[in-house]
């Protein structure tokens, strides 16, 4: 069972990959483009250059999942547009609502962490 939680480092690929690619692929990808170690347990989000679906990647001690998910109507609301290669770092929240094809402009989302005021 795979499980997000708010302790996950969750890494938005900003450009788009070709979806024949496999686990050893996308792995390579996080190594040569997004100077990240795919055994890290991070997770690593990558969207299709239509981005009609998602394809997340995560290494959990003992090996790979691949989860893709492909829209059944319409396509992706909200995806980062950057110039640079390296990824962007989102909190579990953020991914749920990218999943359900949400936009994360103006979804006023509380800090992970709030100190308790005696």
């Amino acid at each position: 069972m795979l499980q997000l939680t708010p302790h996950h480092t969750i890494l938005l690929a900003v450009y788009p990959v070709d979806f024949r690619k496999g686990i050893d692929g996308l792995a390579a990808i996080c190594r040569s483009v997004l100077s990240e170690d795919p055994f890290s347990g991070k997770l690593f989000v990558f969207t299709n250059r239509c981005k009609t679906a998602i394809k997340i990647l995560l290494y959990d001690g003992q090996g790979f999942w691949l989860c893709l998910k492909r829209f059944s109507k319409g396509k992706l609301a909200w995806w980062p547009s950057s110039t640079e290669s390296s990824p962007i770092e989102i909190v579990s929240t953020h991914l749920q609502i990218i999943l359900f094809q949400g936009s994360l402009e103006n979804v006023p989302i509380p800090p992970l962490w709030r100190s308790i005021k005696p």
